[in-house]
């Protein structure tokens, strides 16, 4: 019985030619087909790097029917790389139909490191909480926009949006969270590269009034709310460790991993208890 191919997951460049590894190269030539998103894009970078390797379309209102094709190329031994227009694929990208049936087909699937612009933007963004979800482009609706900021709003949140809908974005974001910073990352590694990092008033005045061009990834920066610490409730949990035979090093240690209260004050807390 013929050994199945194995399904490569290859990065390409965000913008720049020259940010694609060597890896993937290699990948893209010795393959016996290339999936991707569009054969004209994909065509550019093959013809840059002198790579000859067949192209077939493989892209969102095509993805069911050629996976079964492509997967059947693949059970036959056939080895192919799926690549998006740019960036990594699958990532708010064609892609995931074909790969979970290359799982269900125990076809082996190889990822290959390479560009991103949820990284490449979030690298050079300057925030210091190194926490973060990416949501791809927001839902077109107010409401839909506000349930998913809101519940993501203690974290950074990535996502990506369109030129011409970005300023209304900003202002809903507005309405929704308030006052927060947003990084803006903009033509990430092409000749016009704009990263912004400012407050979200600022931007919708900046972007009214210069036209946003592009692809653009943006980030709202997380807002940590303090919560109050429940001095009582704090006291109650550690006369009932007091009573178990805890000491007062051991019972700081314990009541500060449950609960956001710093060790030295329950310590504290805990010999006037």
């Amino acid at each position: 019985m013929q050994n199945s191919g194995i399904l490569y997951i290859c990065p390409t460049p965000i913008g720049n030619l020259e940010d694609i590894t060597l890896r993937v190269l290699r990948v893209l030539k010795e393959v016996d087909l290339i999936a991707c998103e569009d054969t004209r894009v994909t065509q550019k970078l093959l013809n840059h790097y002198n790579i000859s390797t067949k192209l077939v379309s493989y892209h969102k209102f095509s993805e069911k029917q050629k996976s079964e094709y492509l997967i059947n190329l693949l059970l036959e031994g056939r080895n192919i790389a799926l690549v998006s227009d740019a960036g990594t694929p699958v990532v708010s990208d064609p892609g995931f139909e074909l790969v979970k049936k290359a799982y269900e087909n125990s076809i082996k699937v190889e990822p290959l490191p390479g560009a991103s612009s949820v990284m490449t933007a979030f690298s050079a963004s300057g925030l210091d909480n190194p926490h973060f979800v990416f949501l791809g482009f927001l839902p077109r609706t107010r409401k839909e926009k506000e349930t998913l900021v809101s519940k993501y709003k203690e974290i950074n949140i990535i996502f990506l949006e369109a030129p011409t809908r970005f300023v209304k974005t900003l202002e809903e974001i507005k309405e929704i969270s308030g006052s927060v910073n947003i990084v803006v990352a903009r033509e990430l590694t092409k000749i016009h590269e704009e990263i912004k990092r400012d407050s979200v008033e600022n931007l919708i005045s900046y972007y009214t009034e210069n036209s946003p061009r592009g692809e653009i990834t943006a980030i709202i920066e997380g807002k940590e709310e303090k919560r109050e610490i429940d001095e009582c409730l704090i006291i109650d949990k550690i006369q009932i460790l007091k009573a178990a035979g805890y000491s007062t090093k051991e019972i700081s240690k314990i009541i500060s991993l449950l609960t956001s209260c710093p060790k030295g004050k329950v310590y504290d807390l805990a010999l006037k208890s």
